[in-house]
């Protein structure tokens, strides 16, 4: 009277073909999203990184705060000396420099 069939237990462990079909879409949108994404972001870090280390003497740059000046003075490996207006300077973080607007003329040796 109270006898009803249990379907679930007809049901096996999943097969291997099933357990690949489902990883495979994941590992394909981990790739998309590795070369989309993860990767060009890494690319731009490096080459801001790199043109924070080369900014000198004479550079007109922008700071992530939107001041615009002249790079008069590298004070250390992390503190540029900048002018932003007439007798105004400012000592900027490296950190704090947005872009690079235009390089300076080379330092030139005394005595030459």
């Amino acid at each position: 009277m109270f006898t009803t069939s249990a379907y679930a237990q007809a049901a096996g462990a999943p097969a291997a073909g099933d357990f690949i079909s489902m990883i495979l879409p994941l590992v394909l949108i981990m790739g998309v999203f590795y070369f989309l994404l993860i990767r060009p972001q890494q690319r731009k870090m490096k080459e801001h990184q790199e043109m924070l280390k080369k900014v000198a003497k004479g550079d007109t740059v922008v700071t992530s705060g939107g001041l615009i000046g002249k790079v008069i003075k590298v004070v250390d490996d992390s503190e540029l000396q900048v002018e932003v207006g007439e007798n105004v300077k400012v000592r900027v973080l490296r950190t704090g420099i947005a872009e690079v607007r235009a390089r300076g003329e080379p330092v030139k040796t005394e005595g030459k």
